[in-house]
């Protein structure tokens, strides 16, 4: 497929998706959906990658929210077809084996929010603004804000984010644990892609393993979450990989993982 509204790139063990409708501030449309679920079924089979990094082309935004345009037009069986459709894709997002991380670059509203909701986690730049304004609109969110965000911050401070439908500052984002980070405009990138190289450094097994138990383990019970992590832990230690970190510690210097699975 040829992408007319994300640029995909990979470098270095490390894929990065732009949202790119600088114009309409990368609003999420139909096309931008299809295109961005087939990218992201690239990198699930890429072995290659290692992380996924998200931003939005331009400096306004990270992603402004839907097509306002294009859902003024739906009667309710589109509008729902179209909210089960971001549903899927970000739902895709949040269920790759690798770690995603977004880099907010400017406005990350409505749908916009409801991806990185669905990253392991972001780094924002100072000028970003967060928020779900859908309720303006006189709709909800559509694509998952109402059930990943009052997990994430609680169920007050959702309500009042999604009740009143304003936009928080990247500050704020930090202090709710939306966001890990704040940089500047001109650093936030060499900062998401600092962390994703430590990450992409390490052993591949063991990272998934690590998001996979996280992911399973949080909604499930505590000796459930136990249970997932020793059968996790045992998987790991039989990969090249860990015979390679172990023998790199014993001898005294840094692994060099390769990312094989089993020795």
């Amino acid at each position: 497929m040829r992408y007319k509204n994300i640029i995909f790139e990979k470098k270095d063990r490390i894929a990065l998706v732009t949202f790119n409708r600088p114009k309409q501030l990368n609003a999420l449309s139909n096309a931008l959906f299809d295109e961005f679920s087939d990218a992201l079924d690239h990198i699930s089979v890429d072995e290659d990658i290692r992380v996924l990094i998200l931003t939005g082309a331009g400096d306004k935004a990270f992603v402004a929210g839907a097509d306002i345009r294009e859902i003024s037009e739906c009667n309710a069986l589109s509008a729902k077809l179209f909210a089960e459709k971001g549903q899927r894709v970000i739902g895709k997002l949040q269920h790759l084996s690798i770690p995603v991380i977004a880099a907010v670059n400017g406005y990350a509203l409505g749908g916009g929010s409801e991806i990185i909701l669905a990253c392991d986690f972001a780094y924002a730049s100072d000028t970003a603004m967060l928020g779900l304004p859908e309720i303006t609109l006189g709709i909800i969110p559509g694509f998952g804000g109402t059930q990943r965000l009052p997990r994430l911050i609680g169920t007050a401070r959702a309500k009042e984010m999604i009740y009143t439908g304003e936009m928080i500052s990247a500050s704020k984002a930090y202090e709710y644990g939306i966001v890990n980070k704040i940089c500047s405009p001109e650093s936030l990138m060499s900062e998401v892609n600092k962390t994703a190289q430590k990450i992409a450094d390490k052993g591949r097994v063991s990272v998934r393993a690590a998001k996979e138990v996280i992911n399973n383990g949080i909604n499930a019970g505590l000796e459930t979450g136990m249970a997932m992590e020793a059968h996790a832990f045992a998987i790991c230690m039989v990969s090249e990989d860990a015979k390679e970190g172990t023998a790199a510690f014993l001898a005294k210097r840094q692994p060099v993982f390769k990312g094989g699975l089993f020795s």
